[in-house]
C-alpha cells in the first residue's frame, strides 16, 4: 500500500512542478493523436455522407464492414500496417516504422471506420427532403452536402470526438509501430507500461492521469454535442 501513496505523491509533484519529460510525452501524444483524427475526417465525414444518402447496389454489406471495422483489434491494426511499411514490406523503402508517421497511419485507420459509422448514422436521422429541396432550389450537389451536414453537426462533431477519444487511449498499434523511443515515439500510453514495467509507479502514474484528465474532458464535449438537438 504504502508503494502506492508514495507513487500518487510523486505523480502530483512530477505533474505541478511541470516535469518536462512528462509533457513532452503528452504533446506528442497530443499531436500525433489530432493529426490523425484531422486526416480521418476529412475521410470519414464524406464517405459516411455518402453511405447516408446514396443508393447503390452492396450497401448493406458496405454499413456491416464499416460496423465490424468498429470492432477492429489495436494489434490487428499494428500488424497490418507493420507488415506493409516494414523493411521488407512494400512500402520499407520510406523508412516510416518506429516513427510518428507511422503511429499516425495506425491511428487513422482506427479511427477512420468510427466516424464513417457515427456519420452515417448522424445523416439517417436527418429530414430526406433537407438535401432534395436544396438541390431543387438549384443548389450544387458539394451546397446540398454541406446543408445536409449543417443539420446534423453536433452529431458529426459527437462522431469526431469519439474517434479522438479512441485512438488516444491506444497502445497495441503505438508499440508495434512506434517502437516507444524516447524522445521520438513515446506516448502516453506506451510511457505508462514501460515505467510501470520498470518500477517507476510515479511517473506512470502522472500519466495515467493526466491522459484520464483528457478521457473525461472528452467525454463532456462528447456528452455536450450528444445533448444538442440535430
Amino acid at each position: 500500500m504504502d508503494f502506492i501513496i508514495e507513487g500518487v505523491r510523486k505523480a502530483f509533484q512530477l505533474i505541478f512542478s511541470l516535469d518536462r519529460e512528462i509533457f513532452n510525452i503528452v504533446l506528442l501524444s497530443l499531436r500525433i493523436s489530432l493529426t490523425a483524427i484531422i486526416l480521418a475526417s476529412f475521410l470519414g465525414i464524406p464517405l459516411g455522407f455518402l453511405i447516408g444518402v446514396k443508393d447503390y447496389w452492396g450497401k448493406k454489406f458496405t454499413i456491416a464492414l464499416v460496423n465490424t471495422l468498429l470492432a477492429l483489434p489495436t494489434v490487428v491494426v499494428g500488424l497490418i500496417v507493420y507488415s506493409v511499411i516494414s523493411r521488407r514490406g512494400p512500402l520499407g523503402v520510406f523508412g516510416l516504422l518506429y516513427t510518428p508517421s507511422a503511429m499516425i497511419i495506425g491511428q487513422f485507420i482506427l479511427a477512420t471506420p468510427i466516424i464513417i459509422a457515427l456519420t452515417h448514422s448522424a445523416i439517417q436521422g436527418i429530414d430526406r427532403r433537407a438535401r432534395s429541396t436544396a438541390l431543387t432550389l438549384g443548389a450544387t450537389e458539394i451546397q446540398s452536402a454541406w446543408t445536409v451536414i449543417k443539420e446534423a453537426r453536433y452529431a458529426v462533431i459527437a462522431a469526431v470526438i469519439t474517434g479522438f477519444g479512441r485512438i488516444i487511449a491506444e497502445v497495441g498499434a503505438a508499440m508495434m509501430l512506434g517502437g516507444n523511443i524516447r524522445g521520438t515515439t513515446r506516448v502516453m500510453t506506451t510511457a505508462i507500461a514501460l515505467e510501470t514495467s520498470k518500477g517507476e509507479f510515479g511517473f506512470g502514474i502522472a500519466l495515467g492521469i493526466i491522459l484520464l484528465f483528457i478521457a473525461f474532458s472528452i467525454n463532456i464535449l462528447l456528452h455536450y454535442f450528444q445533448s444538442k438537438k440535430v
